[in-house]
Protein backbone atom coordinates (compact mmCIF):
# COMPACT_ATOMS: atom_id res chain seq x y z
CA UNK A 1 0.00 0.00 0.00
CA UNK A 2 2.76 2.37 1.17
CA UNK A 3 5.36 1.42 -1.67
CA UNK A 4 7.74 3.66 -2.18
CA UNK A 5 5.78 6.38 -0.92
CA UNK A 6 9.08 9.01 0.03
CA UNK A 7 10.34 8.68 -3.45
CA UNK A 8 12.19 11.87 -4.70
CA UNK A 9 9.74 13.39 -6.41
CA UNK A 10 7.31 12.89 -3.61
CA UNK A 11 9.63 14.11 -1.09
CA UNK A 12 10.61 17.39 -3.67
CA UNK A 13 6.52 18.15 -3.48
CA UNK A 14 6.67 18.03 0.04
CA UNK A 15 9.17 20.12 0.16
CA UNK A 16 7.80 22.91 -2.50
CA UNK A 17 4.15 22.53 -0.41
CA UNK A 18 5.93 23.76 3.18
CA UNK A 19 7.69 26.61 1.21
CA UNK A 20 4.57 27.94 -0.40
CA UNK A 21 2.78 27.39 3.34
CA UNK A 22 5.36 28.50 5.79
CA UNK A 23 7.40 30.89 3.29
CA UNK A 24 11.14 31.48 3.07
CA UNK A 25 11.08 33.34 6.48
CA UNK A 26 9.30 31.50 8.10
CA UNK A 27 11.07 28.04 7.03
CA UNK A 28 14.39 27.90 9.65
CA UNK A 29 12.00 28.90 12.22
CA UNK A 30 9.94 26.00 12.07
CA UNK A 31 12.70 23.75 11.35
CA UNK A 32 14.17 24.63 14.67
CA UNK A 33 10.35 24.21 16.40
CA UNK A 34 10.38 20.77 15.22
CA UNK A 35 14.12 19.72 16.29
CA UNK A 36 12.84 21.37 19.90
CA UNK A 37 9.51 19.11 19.64
CA UNK A 38 11.75 15.46 18.26
CA UNK A 39 14.67 16.19 21.33
CA UNK A 40 11.82 16.66 24.07
CA UNK A 41 9.64 13.49 22.80
CA UNK A 42 13.26 11.42 22.56
CA UNK A 43 14.08 12.81 25.77
CA UNK A 44 10.26 12.18 27.46
CA UNK A 45 10.52 8.71 26.03
CA UNK A 46 14.11 7.78 27.70
CA UNK A 47 12.93 8.98 30.74
CA UNK A 48 9.44 6.60 30.63
CA UNK A 49 11.51 3.87 29.19
CA UNK A 50 13.76 4.41 32.19
CA UNK A 51 11.47 4.42 34.99
CA UNK A 52 9.75 1.11 33.75
CA UNK A 53 13.24 -0.47 33.70
CA UNK A 54 13.50 0.64 37.49
CA UNK A 55 9.83 -0.52 37.89
CA UNK A 56 10.17 -3.91 37.12
CA UNK A 57 13.20 -4.56 39.35
CA UNK A 58 11.10 -6.22 42.70
CA UNK A 59 12.24 -5.22 45.61
CA UNK A 60 13.95 -8.57 46.42
CA UNK A 61 16.10 -8.49 43.37
CA UNK A 62 17.01 -5.00 45.02
CA UNK A 63 17.80 -6.55 48.18
CA UNK A 64 19.73 -9.40 46.61
CA UNK A 65 21.90 -6.83 44.50
CA UNK A 66 22.39 -5.37 47.94
CA UNK A 67 23.99 -8.30 49.27
CA UNK A 68 26.20 -9.10 46.52
CA UNK A 69 28.19 -5.85 46.75
CA UNK A 70 28.14 -5.60 50.63
CA UNK A 71 30.16 -9.24 49.96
Amino acid sequence: MFDGILQPTHLLLILVVVLIIFGPGKLPEAGKAMGKMVREFRRATSGALDEVAKEELKPADVQQMENVDKK
